[in-house]
């Protein structure tokens, strides 16, 4: 008798183990798609931004047919196919969270099909030259993904796998940063900091290691390379904190008040006799948008259209760009095609800003500290200023450089810029708008349950 309860001890703690491992294969199948995804969303993207640029640059004049016309037929798009794909993509992931799980507010933000229309039009919107990022949809893309994946292995598989919803957004939206910045830390603090607002999101172990699958697969596809290839190392010096910290109040200042235009929108800059009448004509918005972004380029020689990759890459390797306002040119670029309301993020965008603010720094503050790292030093700080997520922005920018020893200034320029940010703009950017979408969804939902 006693031998027979061993036995079936024994069978029922191999069936559990058997029972987990499968649980957790088919979690870790679903991360290595979010990485495919997010590497094919990239490819897609770098080849717009190859198009855009051959175009322009054999006819200049181009971009003021291809702006307007192509942001007011993509807000239009946006509008009749996909109303919840529009902007970076992070909020609805946010506001998706917050959600009960599996209902129907939470399908509309992270709907798969709406997901793969964010793709090609954000893709558009790189074709078109709008300065905006693929990193933030492809966020949204991830997390619509593994939750797609997730239920379908509910309904197919034979057992209860028991997946909860999200673990699996959270998986999939920090999965696709990961695997779009080829940074696996970065998705794993990215889930924690932003993310996790719930202890079961934060540390649960699924989750964790389905980023990180994610971000390896990414790595042993694409190779272990820097988002942002730095040619020559840097000299951290200690007599540089007065220049970093200087990087940081004007980064703190001026991410502050770019997350704020970017929650107050066109209506809120609009005088209030006229705000009826601009809200009801997107497609207007849109396309005199459209003409901005192309006077912006046309001033700058092109340097603002797009995501600004190649431009923050050339000033943290030592290229000081020939405009020397280019980043107030790249923030006025961003904040204009953010109110087109096309889907497009500004995670890259904000980067080159910050780049383009640490150049400033450095040709006012001559000879007080090195050029390269007070752009390097400027990225992590306005981008920690515009999302008040400083551990995500100081890691993010170490990890895509791969320059772990200046952590401390990142850290510490990061840390101070988003305690500025929030004098200017108490709310952070990303959990504003997810309030604004989960108010959106919720009344949506809510009408069609009615109908």
């Amino acid at each position: 008798m006693r031998a027979y309860r061993t036995s079936r001890r024994q069978h029922r703690h191999v069936s559990r183990v058997s029972r987990t491992s499968i649980r957790y294969g088919v979690f870790m199948f679903g991360a290595g798609m979010v990485a495919l995804f997010s590497m094919a969303f990239a490819w897609l993207a770098e080849l717009a931004l190859h198009w855009n640029a051959v175009a322009t640059r054999a006819t200049p004049w181009l971009s003021f047919v291809m702006l307007p016309f192509g942001l007011a037929a993509l807000r239009w798009l946006t509008i009749r196919l996909a109303p919840q794909a529009r902007g970076s993509g992070i909020p609805q992931v946010i506001a998706a969270v917050t959600l009960p799980p599996s209902g129907a507010a939470q399908t509309l933000l992270v709907s798969f099909r709406q997901s793969m229309w964010k793709v090609v039009l954000t893709t558009g919107a790189l074709l078109a030259g709008a300065s905006v990022g693929r990193e933030g949809p492809s966020v949204q893309v991830g997390a619509a993904a593994m939750l797609a994946w997730g239920r379908w292995c509910h309904e197919k598989f034979r057992f209860r796998i028991g997946f909860h919803p999200n673990a699996l957004i959270a998986a999939g939206a920090a999965g696709g940063l990961a695997a779009a910045f080829n940074t696996p830390l970065a998705g794993v603090v990215f889930a924690i900091e932003e993310l996790g607002r719930g202890t079961a999101v934060r540390w649960d172990r699924l989750v964790l290691s389905g980023v990180l699958t994610a971000g390896f697969l990414s790595l042993a596809v694409l190779g272990n390379n820097p988002y942002f290839s730095v040619k020559a190392s840097m000299l951290a010096l200690h007599d540089a904190w007065g220049p970093v910290l200087l990087c940081a109040a004007v980064n703190g200042v001026m991410g502050g008040l770019f997350a704020k235009v970017l929650i107050i929108g066109v209506p809120g800059l609009t005088p209030g006799r006229w705000r009826g009448a601009v809200m009801r004509h997107p497609i207007r918005i849109a396309f005199g948008c459209g003409l901005v972004v192309a006077l912006l380029g046309w001033a700058t020689a092109g340097a603002t259209f797009g995501t600004g990759y190649e431009q923050a890459s050339g000033l943290i390797n030592g290229e000081p760009h020939s405009t020397l306002w280019f980043g107030i040119a790249k923030l006025v670029a961003t904040v204009v095609s953010y109110f087109a309301g096309i889907p497009g993020g500004i995670f890259t965008p904000a980067l080159a800003i910050g780049a383009g603010i640490g150049q400033n720094v450095a040709h006012f503050a001559s000879g007080l500290a090195e050029p390269r790292m007070l752009a390097l030093v400027s990225m992590a700080a306005f981008l920690a200023a515009a999302t008040q997520a400083p551990i995500t922005a100081s890691v993010i920018v170490m990890e895509m450089t791969r320059t772990q020893d200046l952590t401390l200034f990142l850290l510490a320029a990061s840390l101070m810029a988003s305690f500025l940010s929030r004098q200017f703009n108490p709310h952070p950017f990303y959990h504003h708008m997810s309030h604004v979408f989960r108010r959106e969804t919720v009344a949506l939902s809510q009408r069609k349950a009615t109908t």
